[in-house]
């Protein structure tokens, strides 16, 4: 401490407080408040990421469609800073929707199924009143169809 005496003007006073340092020595408070500020700054970030993303996480076990919407508002609230979008996005996250397509689908299926039912069997034509047909041979000038074509194989 006597050589640091020596170092100092001679108008300072000999019992420095403990935040001033010696010439070329580290600022030992200012890397403390450095790592702090840092520290701090990257910690509310992460919470107020983590609380943006809250309806979100809170839509994700619902309904997809309601999920979607929640994720939008939130984008809108994030990029906008406009806090009526985050807000009515949580709401519409607390709020559960009622399932529309799960009773619609199920009338659905029993409507197809009553509509089979009320069909009647096709009945396949008699062979003794119907005049058989006989298939046309195609002319020579005219090209063959795909159904009469070879099946060659591709080449690779």
């Amino acid at each position: 401490m006597a050589d640091a005496l020596h170092l100092l003007h001679p108008e300072a006073i000999p019992h420095l407080p403990i935040f001033i340092t010696a010439p070329g020595e580290t600022d030992v408070l200012f890397v403390v408040n450095a790592i702090f500020v840092l520290l701090a700054v990257s910690g509310l970030g992460v919470f107020y990421f983590k609380l943006h993303a809250l309806p979100e996480q809170l839509a994700h076990r619902g309904q997809k469609i309601q999920f979607q919407i929640v994720a939008v508002l939130g984008l809108l609230a994030l990029f906008t800073h406009n806090h009526a979008f985050w807000i009515a996005g949580l709401l519409l996250a607390l709020v559960p929707l009622p399932d529309f397509t799960t009773p619609l689908g199920t009338i659905a299926r029993s409507l197809e199924r009553l509509a089979d039912a009320a069909q009647p069997p096709a009945v396949p034509p008699l062979e003794s009143n119907t005049p058989r047909q006989v298939a046309a041979t195609p002319s020579p000038e005219a090209p063959p169809n795909a159904a009469d074509r070879p099946i060659e194989p591709k080449e690779d």
